[in-house]
């Protein structure tokens, strides 16, 4: 009787750990899928991120306004921010109006290496050609990038990057007119953008572009830092 017993205890335990087993089994299944649901979650974050990001490229000001022969002349302080956020030299342009418009070549790449984070390809880039007024003909407009050279703003120390940014400005409107090209450079679209706007004093002007997109311009009201160099600039 009492080895029927033990046997009967010894068969009740062996089924109690295997259920348990089965319970902790389950319980790893589903911590390790949450997890992987997690991390997915995460990164689908990430791509979402990387795909609404803007990057500053430029901020402009208004350094003097007059009436001069009956038309407006608006001075703008232009200034261009390197890959490292620090400024590049700023340049001056004085157009007739008060409504400037901004040229520029766009480079948009294929989403995935916006996604993936890709090191060259991971953002749209911009080359701005000219800046010109309301009342001025765009052909007499005023050069900001040299065509075909890497601008200033793009340069980086990696030999890489800007060998291969290069041939991109090199090779610009090929990159537009020649689709196996472009996809051989994972380039979705080449093409010239402009955006333009009032400016007006008290404003600063802030050019951005979308990391899969194309060039935006915003306006904020102006910081009183800004407003005191202003007092130390001088005017028209």
């Amino acid at each position: 009787m009492l080895r029927t017993i033990a046997k009967l205890l010894f068969l009740v335990l062996l089924v109690v750990a295997g259920v348990a087993g089965l319970m902790f089994q389950r319980r790893d299944t589903t911590v390790a899928q949450l997890s992987d649901a997690r991390q997915k979650n995460e990164q689908l974050k990430q791509v979402v991120q990387r795909l609404e990001a803007e990057r500053r490229v430029a901020d402009v000001i208004v350094t003097g306004q007059k009436a001069e022969g009956g038309v407006q002349m608006t001075t703008l302080l232009f200034v261009e921010y390197a890959r490292d956020g620090s400024t590049l030299p700023a340049r001056r342009f004085t157009i007739d109006g008060n409504v400037a418009h901004v040229d520029a070549v766009v480079v948009k790449f294929d989403r995935d290496f916006v996604q993936d984070n890709d090191p060259l390809r991971g953002h749209s880039l911009a080359l701005f050609t000219r800046l010109y007024g309301e009342n001025q003909p765009p052909e007499k407009g005023f050069l900001i990038d040299t065509p075909g050279e890497i601008p200033d703003v793009y340069r980086s120390p990696d030999p890489y990057a800007s060998d291969f940014e290069r041939e991109l400005w090199s090779n610009f409107w090929k990159l537009a007119d020649d689709e196996a090209y472009r996809k051989s450079r994972g380039v979705r679209v080449a093409q010239g953008e402009g955006v333009w706007v009032p400016f007006h004093p008290d404003k600063l002007y802030t050019l951005t572009l979308d990391s899969d997109g194309g060039l935006n311009i915003t306006s904020s009201p102006l910081k009183g830092i800004y407003r005191e160099a202003l007092k130390r600039e001088p005017t028209l």
